[in-house]
This record gives structure tokens, C-alpha cells and sequence, in this order.
């Protein structure tokens, strides 16, 4: 079992244009089956429970926008002129930085991210956040690993309850309207980044890290505000890398990777202007005269939105991190590539700081029962406490805390007899069928489980009955084969990918002075045929 859990990012799923074929022939079906018959012409665009989320947009085309989706609008229009000036500068002085003095390039991405967070927020603001550092630095180095957890748990708990949330807030000068954004952005990531300092630095044998280092790992501008996190002992390693030559291809696989963000940024700003995903849901009069195709599209793209969205956003990011020399945390994985539990994470940079520091320090190797069920309680608890505690967040982590758990219990079940000697009885190929079987379930599980955090519950609960109740025999069905061939094929290429990254050792060469032994040379031929090991041919 992989250690891949949820993000606590209620955001999709990478790369924009992966998996192409896939990815898009599916979705012109779902497109040609459900969106079309939505028809949400100029005249849907009017309707009154629109007005709030369809603003003005393409004037001479006389197309309205979606605009539903605050994120992305801040993100794109409001964030716009703003992410490119700073970051634009970063890259220029890193540039020179790494030509001129590149010993001294981490003291520079330091110096510039926190003259720009200073020149944005204030002086206060910036007082706040080193009071968090240092609060959390002087922890660190008594060495005790649940005391710098808790007390970092405790002072993310400030940024969730009164009067805590008012006092630190108040502290901010500016009056601009990205203030509020920029303050919890800024201050929930920095205490996720001092906890990873302050773990890490607990694992160190010999000495300390010295504070200077938990402040060029902060306030590493491209990171600070929103992300990606990637923990401090990888960024320890990289930012402090004296060979800063590139691989063969690197900048020209940046620059492919930057117009493919560029081009989905315009793809999806089309999409808002033509097809008013994320606006529908929030219309029940309109939904419950949708035929059940049109529900299922939906649901399905506003997921496919969503991860597109977190793509996008973190692509750009990591584009730059890229030109720094860094290896910053993947996109994440593609909605329709996900049909377990065990990798369904929106932002891998969370994903990858709590398998680190919760999922995997208590899971084990996860496969005990009890240590799975602890470890992913315990997972979802700090990340209900990250995303704030509500009935939706709560719902949420329970519903994706549970399909993790039963992943794990269906293994442990069909593990034994007479299940195991079933599937070993088995072709490699029928038992890929099967298990598809199970997997398109878990497809839609994933679907409806996310549809109240991007969405409504309301929403969600009309999508399950359609499918699954209203819709049977005869949309449930078509959907579930539909969905069962996707995974079949996704299935296929992963294991042709899975070959090509691991093939088939060669078996070893035999000693001089045996090869002369009769018994030896007699036993020659089988040994140079690999043998076959069945779990390898059973392996998904």
C-alpha cells in the first residue's frame, strides 16, 4: 500500500494535458452526453440565482463568465499583475545570483522574499511571522518530538479560533484588498514549514540547524504565500547544491512546461465563458430537470475543473522552483487516473508533509488494521484542523478517512482463503478484470466523496440518487462500463509504465571456477532464464 493520503487541500488533482488520450476521450463523451443538454445559452445566464457568480465577461462575444470559483478569479485577475511582478523579479535577481556568487544564492532568495513580503504586508506583519519562527526554533532545539509537534499544532490553532483570529490579524497594516488572502496564506504555511524544520531538526545527530536556515526555508518567496510545502530536509539538500549544471533538455522541459500552463490557463478561461460548470450546481430548480446524463458530466468535470486548477496553479510555482535549481513536489495526480483511495491527493507538498511526519510515522508499514486506523484518524484530525473545522470539512475527512480504511480491510479480506487461491488460479489479465470491477466503485466513491467540498452536500446527494437509485438500471450500468473500460486501459498503461521503469533483472553471472563443474554447467541454461515470481505477475 502506497503512502499517498487526500491533501487537506479540498482542490483537484499531474500535469494539465497528461494522459491525453485518456483523459480527453473521455471527456468529450461525458461533454457530448451531459454538457450539451445543460443548453445554457445567454438566457440560462440570466436566470436570478446566477446574477451572483456570472459576471460580465467577453463583451464582443456577449459572453458572461463564470466567475463562482473565488480562488482562480483571485488567482487570474486580481493576483495577476502582482504574481508576475514578484516573481519576475525573484527569477532576475536568482539569475544573476547564481552566475555571480552561487555559494551565496540561498542568502539571496531569503533577502528578496523577505523584502517582498515586508513591501507587500508591513513591517508588523513581518514581526509576527519571525515571532513564529522563533518561537518555534527555540522548541526545536530541546529535541523532544512531541513537544514541537504539539506546540506547533497549538499555534495553528490560533489562526482557527476568537480571539486569537482577530488580535493576530489586527496586527496587519494595509488595507488593500489581498490583505486577509496573503495574511493566512502566509501564516499557515510558515507554521507547516517551522514544524518540518523543528521535526528535522530533532532527527539531527550532531548539532543544530542555526536559525538562519529556517528562514531561508521560509521565506523562499515562490513557497511562501501558497505553496507547494516541501519539507525542510529536501529543500536543505537542494538549495545548498554546488553543482547547479542543468541535465540534458532541463530548460527546454521548462519551457514546454510553462506554455502548457499558459495554454490551459486560456483553455479554461474559455471554458468560463461557455459552459458554467461550477454555477449550475448551485441552482436545484435547474438540476432536477437535468437528465441523469447531465448530472453525472458534471459532477465528473467539475472534479476534472478542479484538478486542472491545482495543476495550473502549482505548475506555475513549481516552473520557477524549477529555474532555481529545485525539485519541488509534483502536480498532482489526474482525476480520472485515480481510482483507489491510496493516491488520491490534490497537493502533493501537504500529502508528502503528513506521510512524513503522521501518516507513515504511525501507519508503520501499513498493514495492521489498528496502526492504519490510528494514522489516518489522526492524519484527517490535523488536516480538519488545517482547513478549519466545519460541518463540510468534517464530512469530508470522514467520508475519505473511511474509503482509505476500507481499502485496506477489502485487501486484508480477499487476502485469504479461499479468495487467494482464487486469484492465483487466475490469468494475470482476469484478475486486472476484477479488480477493475472493484475500482470503477471506488471512481464514483471518490467523486461523490469530494463533490461537498468543491460544491454542496445537496448537490452531492442528488448525483448519488440519480446514479445510483433513479438512474437504475440503465444510466447506472452504461456509467459503471464506461467507467470500468477508463480503468481497464489506465490499468494497461500503468503496467506497461511499470515495466519500462523496472524491468526484469538480468540474473547474475556465474562464477569463473563453477562453470567448469559438470553440475553447475548442467544447471546453466534454467538459471539463465529469469524466474517467474507470481506476486510480480499478479502485481497491478
Amino acid at each position: 500500500m502506497t503512502s499517498h493520503l487526500q491533501s487537506p487541500f479540498p482542490r483537484c488533482y499531474g500535469h494539465p494535458l497528461a494522459r491525453k488520450g485518456t483523459d480527453q476521450q473521455f471527456s468529450a463523451r461525458l461533454l457530448h452526453w451531459n454538457l450539451v443538454k445543460v443548453g445554457l445559452s445567454k438566457a440560462n445566464a440570466n436566470r436570478k440565482t446566477f446574477k451572483p457568480s456570472v459576471k460580465s465577461g467577453w463583451y464582443y462575444f456577449g459572453r458572461k463568465m463564470d466567475t463562482a470559483d473565488f480562488e482562480w478569479v483571485m488567482w487570474f485577475s486580481t493576483f495577476r499583475a502582482h504574481i508576475l511582478f514578484a516573481l519576475s523579479g525573484h527569477v532576475l535577481f536568482a539569475k544573476i545570483c547564481s552566475m555571480l556568487a552561487p555559494q551565496y544564492r540561498s542568502l539571496v532568495y531569503m533577502a528578496y522574499g523577505l523584502l517582498a513580503v515586508l513591501t507587500s504586508m508591513g513591517w508588523t506583519y513581518v514581526t509576527l511571522i519571525l515571532s513564529h519562527c522563533i518561537l518555534l526554533y527555540s522548541i526545536s532545539l530541546v529535541k523532544i518530538r512531541w513537544l514541537c509537534f504539539s506546540t506547533g499544532l497549538c499555534t495553528l490553532a490560533t489562526f482557527k479560533c476568537e480571539p486569537f483570529i482577530s488580535w493576530q490579524a489586527g496586527l496587519v497594516e494595509g488595507d488593500f484588498e489581498l490583505r486577509h488572502i496573503l495574511f493566512y496564506g502566509g501564516c499557515a504555511f510558515t507554521i507547516m514549514r517551522c514544524m518540518s524544520f523543528a521535526l528535522e531538526n530533532c532527527e539531527r545527530k550532531d548539532g543544530n540547524y542555526n536559525i538562519l536556515e529556517l528562514l531561508t526555508y521560509n521565506f523562499y518567496l515562490p513557497f511562501f504565500y501558497f505553496g507547494p510545502i516541501m519539507t525542510f530536509d529536501k529543500f536543505y539538500v537542494q538549495v545548498n547544491k554546488s553543482d547547479l549544471n542543468r541535465k540534458e533538455w532541463e530548460m527546454w522541459n521548462i519551457r514546454v512546461q510553462g506554455l502548457i500552463h499558459l495554454g490551459a490557463i486560456i483553455v479554461v478561461d474559455i471554458l468560463f465563458h461557455f459552459m458554467y460548470i461550477l454555477t449550475i450546481p448551485t441552482d436545484m430548480r435547474l438540476l432536477k430537470h437535468l437528465s441523469d446524463w447531465a448530472l453525472v458530466g458534471l459532477a465528473y468535470f467539475n472534479l476534472v475543473y478542479d484538478w486542472v486548477k491545482a495543476a495550473v496553479m502549482f505548475g506555475v510555482i513549481n516552473t520557477v522552483a524549477r529555474l532555481d535549481h529545485l525539485d519541488p513536489p509534483k502536480p498532482p495526480k489526474c482525476i480520472t487516473m485515480l481510482y483507489v483511495f491510496a493516491e488520491t491527493h490534490f497537493d502533493r507538498g501537504i500529502n508528502d508533509w503528513l506521510c512524513k511526519y503522521v501518516y507513515d510515522y504511525l501507519g508503520g508499514k501499513h498493514d495492521n488494521v489498528v496502526e492504519e486506523l490510528v494514522a489516518t484518524a489522526c492524519t484527517f484530525g490535523i488536516t480538519i484542523l488545517w482547513l478549519g473545522p466545519c460541518q463540510v470539512v468534517l464530512l469530508w475527512a470522514f467520508f475519505n478517512c473511511f474509503g482509505l480504511n476500507f481499502e485496506l480491510w477489502a485487501a486484508k479480506f480477499f487476502s485469504m482463503e479461499p479468495f487467494a487461491s482464487f486469484e492465483m488460479a487466475m490469468s494475470e489479465a482476469m484478475s486486472r478484470r476484477v479488480r477493475a470491477i472493484f475500482n470503477t466503485f471506488n471512481f464514483w466513491s471518490i467523486v461523490l466523496y469530494n463533490i461537498p467540498a468543491l460544491n454542496s452536500l445537496d448537490f452531492a446527494n442528488l448525483v448519488a440518487k440519480r446514479l445510483l437509485f433513479k438512474g437504475f438500471p440503465i444510466t447506472t450500468i452504461i456509467v459503471m462500463f464506461v467507467t470500468y473500460c477508463l480503468i481497464q486501459v489506465i490499468k494497461e498503461q500503468e503496467r506497461r509504465q511499470a515495466l519500462i521503469d523496472d524491468p526484469d533483472p538480468l540474473p547474475p553471472a556465474a562464477p569463473p571456477n563453477a562453470a567448469a563443474s559438470p553440475t553447475n554447467t548442467a544447471a546453466t541454461p534454467a538459471a539463465a532464464q529469469p524466474v517467474a515470481d507470481p506476486n510480480k505477475e499478479k502485481a497491478e
